[in-house]
């Protein structure tokens, strides 16, 4: 079952890095291309933060085969984790295109170093064309991250929802260009995508930086084994439960308390209900390591969540 859940997934993978990698590169050489013949630093940044998707899907298509090792000796939980490494090392490069592009419009500002914009028309159909272009990407990176639990491609489809946004300034700066003649509107709107880029590499490393921490936002799933747990006779008082990331799949361990004058057979058919409850209510989950105690000898550890905290929704 696992060998067929990272055969599917690594396909849809691989599927979704080939078509980000085509439709990038025919947008990045659109924009970059069109941006330096008109002299509009705006294309040029689209034409910029489209080729830093490029090289994601470069990486992507890297690690796929990676992703797909079994487990071994130094690796027990297998290699996915690769693949939120290798996110949170694109942060970094996403965040450095976006600052570049901000320092050059800024310095062209300054300096009044400012290039009359031509053919704004031109640069609008341009815009028109990255707006639909990237609209297909980000969905299909959606549909394809989703069944995949993937990470990266996740964080890709946000990426480029985001680029959406940054060409619809880009046609409106042009629309203003074209209206007013004034050179000002291009490198404002270059600067304003600049930091969007950032604002889109800050994002995605803090979501790959939750998962290294073995973090998660997920309060709704600590609830499932809540429920799970509550829905099995001779199962209760669900503790020190902990639910960590391995690229989309969950590695979920917690306690239980069963009735003490319950035989080690009998308390482990317990444990085994409340895991196919679990595996029952939840998607993707790697795997449920559940310790059994005996109700009345409960001992604050110190870590995990209670199913107090759970019900309260406290997820410091």
């Amino acid at each position: 079952m696992e060998n067929q859940i990272d055969n599917n997934s690594t396909k849809y993978i691989r599927l979704g890095a080939i078509i980000a990698l085509v439709g990038n590169l025919l947008l990045a050489s659109l924009n970059a291309i069109a941006g330096l013949l008109i002299q509009s630093n705006a294309l040029v940044g689209v034409g910029i933060d489209a080729a830093s998707d490029v090289l994601i899907s470069i990486v992507t298509l890297a690690i796929v085969k990676f992703l797909s090792k079994p487990a071994d000796m130094k690796h027990p939980w297998g290699h996915r984790r690769a693949e939120t490494v290798a996110t949170a090392f694109l942060s970094f490069i996403i965040f450095f295109a976006g600052a570049q592009l901000i320092i050059d419009s800024v310095t062209n500002l300054i300096s009044g170093e400012l290039a009359t914009i031509d053919l704004p028309v031109t640069g609008m159909v341009i815009a028109i064309i990255t707006i639909v272009g990237k609209l297909i990407l980000a969905y299909s990176q959606y549909v394809l991250g989703k069944r995949a639990q993937s990470s990266l491609l996740l964080a890709n489809s946000k990426n480029m929802a985001g680029d959406v946004l940054t060409s619809g300034g880009v046609l409106v700066g042009f629309a203003i260009t074209s209206l007013t003649g004034t050179p000002y509107a291009d490198s404002v709107v270059a600067a304003l995508i600049g930091a969007w880029i950032i604002k889109n590499a800050i994002e995605i490393f803090s979501d790959a930086n939750l998962e290294l921490m073995d973090g998660s936002r997920d309060l709704a799933s600590y609830q499932v084994i809540v429920d799970a747990v509550n829905s099995v006779e001779g199962a209760s008082n669900p503790h020190r439960a902990r639910i960590r990331c391995i690229s989309g799949f969950r590695d979920i361990s917690f306690d239980i308390n069963v009735n003490p004058r319950f035989s080690v057979s009998e308390a482990h058919n317990i444990a085994h209900e409340v895991e196919k409850e679990i595996r029952k209510r939840l998607e993707n989950v790697y795997d449920v390591m559940i310790h059994i105690e005996p109700r009345g000898d409960d001992i604050d550890e110190g870590y995990g969540l209670s199913e107090d905290e759970i019900s309260n929704g406290k997820m410091d």
